[in-house]
C-alpha cells in the first residue's frame, strides 16, 4: 500500500491522479476552470527555496507532464501555471504547490478578460483551509460525463470527495503506459 499523501496536514490520497517518488498531482476542491489541478512536492515545505534540487527538479518535471496531459484532456489551447510562494504572495496552505489551469481562447470563463483569472485564483486559495475542513463525503455516486462542470464565481461550493475521486480516476487513465518516474533525473 502506498504512503498517504498529505497536502500540509490534509490527506489528499483519494484526489491524486499522478505520483512520482518526490511529487504528485491532485484534482482541485474548488476548481476555477475545468481541469484546474495542483502539483505538489511530497515533502511539506512552505517555500520553493526550501526544496532540495532533486525535489524541485521533480516538481517542475511533474508540472510539465501533468500540464501536457491536462491541457489535452480538457481541450485547452494553453495553460496558466501559478505558484503563490509564501503567505505574502497569497499562499494559504503552507505547502508549496503549483496551480495548473487549462485555458481556451473561446468558451473559457475568462476568455474575454484573460488576466481576471489571477484575482479569482487568489480568492480561491484564501478559502482552501476552511473548505478542506468542511469537506463532506457524499452518500451517492454521481455518473460523470466529461467535461467536468465548474463555476468560477465566488459562490461556488466545494466538491464532494467522491466527485474529486471520479475525476482523479479519469485523469489517471491518461497516464497509463507513460513513464511517470520523473525523479530519475538528478
Amino acid at each position: 500500500m502506498s504512503t498517504p499523501l498529505l497536502f500540509s496536514t490534509i490527506e489528499v490520497t483519494r484526489q491524486a491522479f499522478y505520483r512520482t517518488a518526490l511529487s504528485y498531482a491532485i484534482v482541485n476542491l474548488k476548481p476555477i476552470v475545468p481541469g484546474h489541478v495542483l502539483v505538489i512536492p511530497n515533502r511539506p515545505v512552505p517555500r520553493l527555496t526550501d526544496l532540495t534540487t532533486p525535489e524541485l527538479t521533480s516538481l517542475i518535471a511533474s508540472v510539465q507532464n501533468v500540464g501536457r496531459v491536462v491541457e489535452r484532456a480538457y481541450g485547452g489551447d494553453a495553460l496558466t501555471v501559478a505558484c503563490q510562494d509564501g503567505k505574502a504572495a497569497g499562499q494559504s496552505i503552507p505547502h508549496v504547490h503549483f496551480h495548473i489551469l487549462p485555458r481556451k481562447f473561446h468558451g473559457d470563463y475568462f476568455s474575454h478578460r484573460m488576466d481576471d483569472i489571477y484575482p479569482a485564483l487568489e480568492r480561491s486559495d484564501t478559502d482552501l483551509p476552511r473548505d478542506f475542513g468542511n469537506l463532506k463525503v457524499s452518500s451517492t455516486t454521481v455518473q460523470i460525463d466529461h467535461p467536468f462542470k465548474v463555476d468560477a464565481d465566488e459562490d461556488r461550493v466545494p466538491r464532494t470527495l467522491e466527485d474529486m475521486e471520479q475525476e482523479a480516476t479519469w485523469l489517471r487513465g491518461f497516464f497509463t503506459g507513460e513513464c511517470r518516474d520523473t525523479d530519475a533525473v538528478s
